[in-house]
């Protein structure tokens, strides 16, 4: 898994995606390029590092394909984490029950709205952000999901940096000065969107 870029990873879940859907017992490095716009041949280089080998003119075994990217992305290693945040996006992800599939357990959830906090969003309590170093200790949990207005972004960040927690999965549009022993993804909404919407041009350079 450490050998693996992280633009593979995401296409190895794309890969996933589709297959997940697919009722057919084989598929084609064919196929789930032009069902991704992705070349075939960049298919076939992404599967080769699942030691998966496709059959001539038949394709990949669907079953076999799809547990191979499972087994190599971990999403049978659950993962317990945090929402910090429970506005309009926190709410959205803590509703996305399909995290689980693929090893992302949300347990509970922050904030420091009176109003939001000890009501529950799809079956998950909302405690006062001062809680967060307490519960990371006792329930054994070092990953935040950070979906907080973009003015206190940098302040909860230090606060969780302070509290025990080791990943930040960072929905905020803000990039974030912490200790490195922190280990930070920024989920860049707006970046994405601009490349969606600029793709027939970015592709075409």
């Amino acid at each position: 898994m450490n050998q693996i870029s992280a633009f593979v990873i995401n296409r190895l879940t794309l890969y996933h995606f589709i297959l997940d859907e697919l009722n057919d017992e084989t598929i084609s490095s064919t196929k789930i390029g032009h069902l991704l716009n992705i070349d075939p041949s960049q298919v076939r280089k992404d599967l080769k590092l699942l030691n998966t080998s496709g059959k001539c003119k038949v394709g990949y075994e669907v079953k076999a394909l799809k547990l191979s990217i499972e087994k190599t992305l971990g999403f049978k290693n659950t993962k317990d984490a945090f929402i910090v945040g429970a506005g309009n996006l926190g709410s959205a992800l803590a509703k996305y029950n399909s995290f689980k599939d693929y090893g992302l357990n949300v347990i509970a959830m922050f904030d420091n709205d009176s109003k939001k906090i000890s009501t529950t969003i799809n079956g998950k309590e909302v405690f006062e952000i001062s809680k967060i170093g307490n519960l990371s200790k006792r329930l054994n949990v070092d990953i935040a999901i950070l979906t907080v207005p973009k003015e206190s972004a940098q302040a909860v960040a230090n606060y969780l940096a302070g509290s025990g927690i080791k990943y930040i999965w960072n929905f905020t549009p803000v990039v974030l000065d912490i200790p490195k022993t922190v280990k930070v993804w920024n989920e860049n909404l707006i970046g994405s969107f601009l490349q969606f919407i600029n793709y027939d041009e970015v592709k075409n350079k």
